[in-house]
């Protein structure tokens, strides 16, 4: 459309993945244009520091290496490692149904940490602080109301009627993404008929800079270390998954009760829970696009997939989009191609659609693996356990390949 405010690239959704993407593509020197519907001021907002567990935001992120390195490469790490974030040494998983445990070891790989927990708002203002220096234009506070597409062009029509138009639309819009169904992009997906429950807990021990979790039939808890401005190490943000009716009634219990049932859950590895936060619950599904690509248009992060948090890869793989992507856009920049160049596009998907299958399939393994309650399943499982923790080169490859650091 003639009247279209022009790009090269144009993402759409600011969050953790598409600011780090518009961040990348701009240094690269497309003109790059971000959509996002939340005022970026109030996503800059400074952080009021954290001294009890309501003032923790409730979602997290497991960063991996690889995801802290594209961050410092865009020049975001700084602005995140400035603000409160924990990193990592241990991990430590069970089975609570049995005698299996495993645990690994940043100082086995000569690591400094296994990864750092990071609530998510703080990566975002980092991304946004760093993204206000660059050249991206932010068009911020409004949404996106439709999609067109006019010859060789596409892009979107805002809620205020503005239109805007790019070779190349990547489509950062989370799990329900718009700009996916607009384009006509079929998903596989079904409900895990379980829901998380995620908050914030301070517990009476240290939380070791270890991150705790322990799988049941009715699915996995998890502990994942935090530390405020002052390192306080008795803090940890929950993330429960369990079957529906088993999350509504924790959720309907009261703080007592509900803490009570989350140390015997925990098998009281960190003491007495002393104080819960809110509680938050969402349901579980798993969704994966059939294609990341159509004319002209990108996936990335959740528009793409989503999967069961048991393992906390979810940011890391938005992540590996966003590098992906970025990678080969810089190949079709070199080489004085259109951003959406199918041959550019195509590469992108290959790149990443086998890894994010792998991923989801291997979590849907466990889940059904740790779901299992037949005697013999359950001797296979911890005897297995046992042996792998004892198996120093192959628990090492897991490990190093849960950080990313096999990637590069």
């Amino acid at each position: 459309m003639s009247d279209a405010s022009n790009f090269d690239i144009l993402v759409v959704g600011g969050g953790l993945v598409g600011s780090a993407a518009a961040l990348g593509l701009s240094q690269q020197g497309w003109r790059v244009g971000l959509v996002e519907s939340q005022s970026t001021k109030a996503l800059t907002e400074p952080l009021a520091p954290a001294g009890s567990v309501g003032e923790f935001e409730p979602r997290v992120s497991a960063l991996s290496i690889a995801s802290q390195q594209l961050l410092e490469s865009l020049g975001a790490w700084a602005g995140i490692a400035a603000e409160r974030h924990c990193p990592y040494q241990t991990m430590t998983v069970w089975d609570g149904d049995g005698t299996g445990r495993i645990q690994f070891s940043a100082a086995e790989l000569g690591a400094d940490s296994l990864g750092v927990i990071v609530e998510n708002r703080i990566v975002v203002r980092a991304l946004m602080l760093a993204l206000a220096d660059s050249e991206v234009e932010l068009i911020d506070g409004v949404n996106v109301a439709g999609w067109w597409q006019e010859g060789g062009r596409r892009g979107v029509r805002l809620d205020d009627d503005r239109l805007l138009g790019a070779e190349l639309v990547v489509a950062a819009d989370g799990p329900n993404s718009r700009l996916r169904q607009w384009a006509g992009l079929p998903t596989r997906e079904w409900d895990y008929d379980q829901q998380a429950i995620v908050c914030t807990v301070r517990t009476t021990q240290s939380h070791r800079h270890t991150a705790w979790q322990r799988f049941s039939q009715t699915g996995p808890l998890a502990f994942l270390p935090l530390c405020n401005e002052q390192g306080d190490s008795h803090f940890c943000s929950i993330v429960w998954s369990q079957d529906t009716a088993e999350a509504r009634r924790l959720m309907a219990l009261d703080e007592g009760s509900f803490a009570s049932e989350l140390e015997s859950a925990i098998e009281r590895e960190l003491g007495a829970v002393e104080v819960v936060s809110d509680r938050f619950a969402f349901p579980l599904r798993q969704r994966h696009a059939k294609t990341y690509i159509a004319d002209g248009i990108a996936l990335v992060g959740d528009a793409a997939h989503t999967i069961h948090p048991l393992a906390g890869q979810g940011a890391n793989l938005g992540y590996s989009d966003a590098r992906a992507l970025l990678q080969e856009l810089a190949r079709a920049r070199k080489a004085a191609l259109s951003p959406a160049d199918p041959s550019i596009l195509a590469r992108y998907q290959r790149r990443r659609k086998g890894e994010n299958l792998s991923m989801m399939a291997a979590m849907e393994g466990f889940k059904q693996l740790f779901a299992a309650d037949e005697l013999p399943v359950r001797w296979l499982r911890n005897t297995g356990m046992r042996w792998l923790d004892r198996m120093g080169p192959i628990k090492q490859r897991i490990a190093a390949q849960a950080m990313g650091l096999n990637r590069h």
